[in-house]
């Protein structure tokens, strides 16, 4: 099979798999080479701080976000940005059950706490 050819099961980033433009097969010339790895994804969910880290090559270290409970949010047309809690996954354009089980991925629409931006509010436009 294509296994025993093309090394072990696992995300790959590669192109050697694809077929050619005029749809012909490539052949296999190569194992899997370490910069065509690919990684399971994160899932981040709501809840209390919980990160992992991923070695990656050259010894450095990517960070895994498993839960999460705070977030640095923008009002972009007041131009402040301000850390605050995430209540809630309101909407998500790829897939309802991202908003079912409440993963935080990017675009996703969520509910955040609106405290620190309505006390910057307050206190920029003497507006109670």
């Amino acid at each position: 099979g294509i296994n025993a050819e093309y090394g072990a099961m696992g995300i790959s980033r590669d192109s050697v798999h694809k077929r050619r433009k005029t749809v012909g097969k490539r052949p296999i010339v190569r194992m899997k080479r370490k910069f065509e790895l690919g990684r399971p994804s994160a899932n981040t969910k709501m809840g209390p701080k919980r990160i992992r880290t991923v070695r990656t090559m050259g010894g450095n270290s990517m960070f895994r976000a498993l839960r999460l409970e705070t977030g640095n949010f923008s009002w972009a047309s007041e131009g402040v940005t301000r850390k605050t809690r995430i209540l809630d996954v309101v909407y998500n354009a790829s897939n309802n059950e991202m908003v079912r089980t409440k993963t935080l991925v990017k675009n996703a629409v969520i509910h955040v706490d609106s405290t620190h931006l309505r006390q910057w509010y307050e206190a920029n436009y003497g507006v109670t």
